[in-house]
């Protein structure tokens, strides 16, 4: 009878395990992956304090490196307004030795002319001649004004472009000696950062990115403190807390969207760090 007992309970064990065997295979996973976007949090603000103390200097430089091109695109359509009115002035003048020409031609065919008819025909030649050659000069005259205005915009932007290079050769020594100092710590952290992202399913990896993204202070998994979110303070209702605490599944805070971990996974987290 007690053997019969015994092969009962050895079976109802044999049932059972089966169940609860994958239950704690998705704790651990869950667990893990819980762990790892803390970790993961805590190097990607490592990373944001080091962007911090570059300060506005990136942006700094890509405004001045804008603006160089900028002056530099200016300078060259200056330079091109500049030689097509030098152009403009050349042909003007060809076309009034052209003109000089056909006056002197003009008068030497009115010395040979057989009626005063023919010779004031001629004469209206030369005065439309002269008119030309009138209009070529305030042409050029204009011209050579234009060039002059178009010569001091091209000095003034040749003078802001060699400011604004000396300003950008400075903050990129400023920005050269942060990177030097932060450097071995910035690769550090960013292969650290790398590493995380291997232990994080795509899923969830693109729903922190996306998170981390709307979040002013970069923060997509906070600790849950005082019964509260860790990123917007929000209060957490005690059932989330026990679903928090059973770390069964990734909870999110209701009010803002980040994930809530609690002090075990973030104690967790930091020994990985340490390590």
């Amino acid at each position: 009878m007690a053997k019969k007992v015994a092969t009962k309970k050895a079976e109802q064990v044999e049932a059972v395990t089966p169940e609860i065997t994958p239950m704690l295979d998705v704790d651990i996973a869950v667990e893990k992956r819980l762990v790892a976007l803390y970790t993961l949090q805590c190097v990607d603000t490592e990373i944001d304090k080091l962007k911090i103390i570059r300060g506005e200097l990136p942006q700094t430089i890509q405004d001045l490196e804008d603006d160089i091109e900028g002056l530099k695109t200016r300078i060259e359509n200056l330079n091109a307004s500049v030689k097509e009115n030098e152009r403009a002035i050349a042909t003007r003048k060809h076309e009034m030795g052209e003109h000089s020409d056909a006056i002197a031609t003009y008068k030497k065919q009115q010395e040979n002319v057989r009626n005063s008819r023919e010779y004031e025909s001629l004469n209206k030649e030369i005065e439309y001649k002269e008119l030309e050659i009138q209009l070529c000069e305030q042409r050029n005259k204009s011209a050579s004004i234009k060039i002059k205005e178009l010569q001091q915009h091209i000095d003034a932007a040749k003078e802001m472009l060699e400011q604004r290079e000396t300003d950008l050769q400075s903050k990129k020594g400023e920005l050269d000696d942060i990177m030097q100092e932060t450097q071995k710590d910035e690769e550090r952290l960013l292969s650290k950062s790398s590493e995380q992202e291997q232990f994080i399913e795509e899923r969830y990896l693109s729903a922190y990115k996306r998170i981390r993204k709307a979040a002013r202070n970069g923060l997509a998994v906070v600790r849950v403190e005082r019964d509260a979110c860790g990123g917007c303070f929000s209060k957490i209702p005690p059932q989330r807390i026990a679903e928090i605490s059973m770390h069964k599944k990734v909870v999110v805070c209701e009010h803002c969207g980040r994930i809530l971990v609690d002090d075990r996974i973030a104690a967790m987290a930091q020994e990985h760090l340490e390590k």
